[in-house]
């Protein structure tokens, strides 16, 4: 039951519907009360054989009014009740998704996306079991249970009630310990499930990969081993479950042979009456499905229990990047000028005793320019990811027109700042929508014109439905150029006064790259374009190139300015133009 305490702030909220409906679901237990009563009194008159037809015809009525408003009462606690199971599944999904939104780099780090949406599907359905069926079990059994045995005694005897109940106790026992093992199993279950949700999810995303290099029955091989033992994990909640039926079974089983033979005795005896017999009989099989809702019950509790600690355990995790120490009171233009560097030292959270970055110091006004190359693992991507406040824990300062980036709310900062990654994320919808991703509101004049800029307009255009054509999942009807200029297209729309540029051109020729850097430097006047590469091409025409080696900076100036310094660049640059020439 401790999994009511926890949805305790839910069932406060919605009191008024569950009021309602519990009341409504109670009148249905004392209802269904009528029907039992009405056969035994027709028995006893028709033992005597007393009985008119216009009694018969009574009873009769009166057992079809009793179904009738059962109906009725039926239909509206059942709204009551699933209407706030169905509003407590609408509210925990959508508090996941906020949490989801909210969360930093290091949470999707530590989570599988797997593992996630089995948070939000399968956790979620066990919760809202809880406040659908859960309270209605446990309600409508414990109010069907106490009022069919109060009538048991009222109509029948209270010596034959207290006689054929004694099994009751052992089927608690039982329920209890049984419960207990079913919350451990589950919980085993759904770690087993987000496994597989995960393996599926990274097969189904990474089938390029997984066809180009011909490990399609390995990966099969690979997952069917999962679905083995998640099958195998699942087998202990089927067992444990499977307790709960035979086990209330063979209560209800013993309950009857009690009632025919000790009801019989007393019927023998004079002492109890045929039609309250019969009565008494009836009302034991009112008294069936409280006692298999006992082990139902713990059923629901216990799986929604499970669930509900393994959402609560995601919620709980707070993000590391705030707005703490935010000023408020800034605005967007009072973040627009120059962007400085003065970065001491920085180490990724994991890895603290080993700096990624030492003594990384520059500024760029707005509208210039900043190319960073150097080698894989020399730092480019992380002084970007700073920028755009992935990590906050650094020694030093990054600041716009003055403002440390740790003091600007992140809707701000963030809306200043268009980011295109190599790796780029194309959602499952037309081009259109894609590009417009960053300014839904972006008229179809504007979306062509930044796919111009981008140099994609033409490809569009020999596409089968233009700019309503579907990309797939993550563009993959798309090549890797199409992607990284689609991307691109959807950061120049935004028009924000950053534009960063991490390896964003590495998919497209030279000649595409020459159009796209032609466009920014026309489109960008005024604003701040960072541009991380490995082709020098993307670079050369920057205000400021920094070359990083093991997260410092080796060599900087312009183009012309590296060259003559006769350094790492230049020896680069040289033989990126023979292999050009070859």
């Amino acid at each position: 039951m401790n999994i009511f305490s926890k949805l305790g702030w839910f069932f406060k909220k919605e009191k008024k519907r569950y009021i309602l409906g519990i009341t409504l679901l109670a009148l249905t237990s004392f209802a269904n009360l009528v029907p039992p009563r009405v056969l035994g009194l027709m028995a006893d008159q028709l033992d005597t054989g007393h009985i008119s037809w216009g009694q018969y015809v009574l009873l009769i009525l009166a057992v079809i009014a009793s179904a009738i408003v059962l109906y009725i009462l039926r239909y509206f606690w059942r709204k009551q009740i699933w209407g706030g199971a169905a509003e407590l599944e609408r509210q925990l999904r959508s508090k996941l998704f906020r949490h989801f939104m909210v969360m930093d780099r290091t949470f999707y780090q530590r989570h599988r996306t797997g593992d996630l949406m089995a948070h939000a599907t399968n956790d979620v359905s066990a919760v809202q079991n809880v406040a659908g069926d859960g309270i209605m079990t446990s309600v409508d059994s414990l109010v069907m249970g106490l009022s069919t045995i109060i009538a048991m005694i009222i109509f029948a005897d209270w010596r034959l009630t207290l006689v054929s109940l004694l099994p009751l106790p052992f089927l608690a026992w039982g329920a209890n310990k049984v419960g207990i093992r079913l919350y451990d199993a589950f919980d085993e279950s759904q770690a087993a499930f987000s496994r597989l949700n995960n393996k599926t999810q990274e097969s189904v995303s990474g089938i390029k990969v997984i066809k180009t290099f011909g490990q399609g029955k390995e990966d099969t091989k690979a997952f069917d081993g999962m679905i083995d033992d998640t099958i195998k994990i699942n087998k202990k909640v089927f067992k444990w479950d499977a307790l709960f039926d035979p086990l209330g079974t063979m209560i209800v089983g013993l309950t009857y042979t009690i009632t025919i033979i000790y009801g019989g005795l007393l019927v023998t005896k004079k002492i109890l009456s045929i039609g309250q017999l019969v009565s008494f009989i009836a009302y034991i099989g009112n008294m069936v499905w409280p006692m298999f809702a006992i082990g139902y019950l713990f059923n629901i509790l216990e799986r929604g229990s499970a669930s509900y600690d393994r959402i609560q355990d995601l919620l709980d995790e707070k993000p590391q990047i705030t707005d703490k120490y935010a000023d408020e009171n800034l605005k967007p233009v009072d973040i627009q000028g120059d962007l400085k560097y003065q970065i001491k030292s920085f180490a990724y959270p994991d890895e603290k005793n080993i700096p990624v970055l030492k003594n990384i110091n520059f500024t760029l006004k707005p509208g210039q320019t900043l190319g960073l190359v150097g080698k894989v693992g020399s730092g480019k991507t992380t002084i970007i990811q700073l920028l755009l406040r992935e990590f906050d824990k650094y020694d030093g300062e990054i600041s716009l027109n003055g403002h440390d980036i740790r003091k600007i709310p992140l809707n701000i900062l963030l809306r200043q700042i268009s980011y295109v990654p190599q790796n780029n994320y194309l959602f499952s919808t037309s081009i259109q929508k894609n590009i417009s991703f960053s300014k839904t509101d972006a008229s179809q004049n504007q979306i062509i014109a930044a796919a111009k800029k981008s140099d994609l307009h033409n490809d569009v255009l020999q596409m089968p439905k233009g700019y309503r054509t579907l990309v797939g999942e993550n563009g993959v009807s798309l090549s890797g150029g199409q992607k990284q200029r689609m991307s691109i297209a959807r950061a120049l729309l935004k028009q924000s006064q950053i534009l960063i540029l991490d390896d964003a051109l590495s998919a497209v020729d030279a000649k595409t790259e020459t159009e796209i850097l032609k466009s920014l430097r026309r489109e960008r006047q005024g604003k701040t374009t960072m541009i991380a590469a490995h082709r020098l091409t993307s670079v050369m025409n920057a205000d400021l190139i920094l070359v990083l080696k093991n997260g410092q900076i080796v060599e900087r100036g312009t183009h012309k300015q590296l060259l003559a310094n006769n350094g790492w660049y230049a020896d680069m640059w040289r033989k990126q133009e023979l292999e050009e020439s070859r």
